[in-house]
């Protein structure tokens, strides 16, 4: 089993720059691919960005945003550039298949808040 505890979040100016961290515990978890989803009030959990034998991106954050994950510290990071303030939202860090769907994960964080300031 793996417990996921997200860390990084914050309130930033449009055009400004977060980096999010997921820390990972319990075994395999380097054969699992990660993911990051995001959450604003009143919609849907939508997806952002996994990364498994190979590297996906919503269209919304696809030059913006860059994941990459350390399979020894057992971390994935999601370094966000030029944020929006329609990025604002309550991102979440998951464990699983690799897949765009929410339910292609099994394992999921708590989230930690992204405010993005006009």
């Amino acid at each position: 089993q793996a417990q996921l505890v997200e860390s990084g979040g914050g309130l930033v100016q449009a055009g400004g720059s977060l980096r999010l961290s997921c820390a990972a515990s319990g075994r395999a978890f380097s054969s699992y691919a990660m993911g990051w989803f995001r959450q604003a009030p009143g919609k849907e959990r939508e997806f952002v960005a996994a990364i498994g034998r190979s590297l996906i991106y919503a269209h919304s954050v696809k030059g913006r945003f860059t994941i990459s994950r350390d399979n020894v510290q057992n971390t994935v990071s999601l370094q966000m550039n030029s944020l929006k303030p329609e990025d604002t939202a309550v991102y979440y860090c998951a464990a699983g298949s690799f897949s765009t769907l929410t339910s292609g994960y099994i394992y999921w964080g708590q989230g930690t808040q992204v405010t993005v300031s006009s």
